[in-house]
């Protein structure tokens, strides 16, 4: 595949993966945690907001294996 392609495809699945991971992580959060504490919430939504990091990590590194030339 062209790098510029793979980057362009990764930086596509990035985004959607970002906006409907962050929906995903608020609809739960909202849902399930409602008469929680306020630590047990502010625990929930740390975490989930440092999860995506791991997948989205995953995207870049499959975007720029094929950008280098293998000599």
């Amino acid at each position: 595949m062209v790098p510029s392609f793979r980057k362009f495809i990764g930086m596509v699945f990035l985004v959607v993966f970002v906006v409907a991971y962050a929906f995903t992580a608020m609809v739960i959060g909202d849902m399930t945690l409602q008469q929680s504490s306020h630590l047990l919430r502010f625990a929930y939504f740390a975490v989930a907001g440092l999860l995506w990091v791991v997948p989205a990590g995953a995207i870049i590194w499959w975007m720029e294996k094929g950008g280098k030339n293998r000599t």
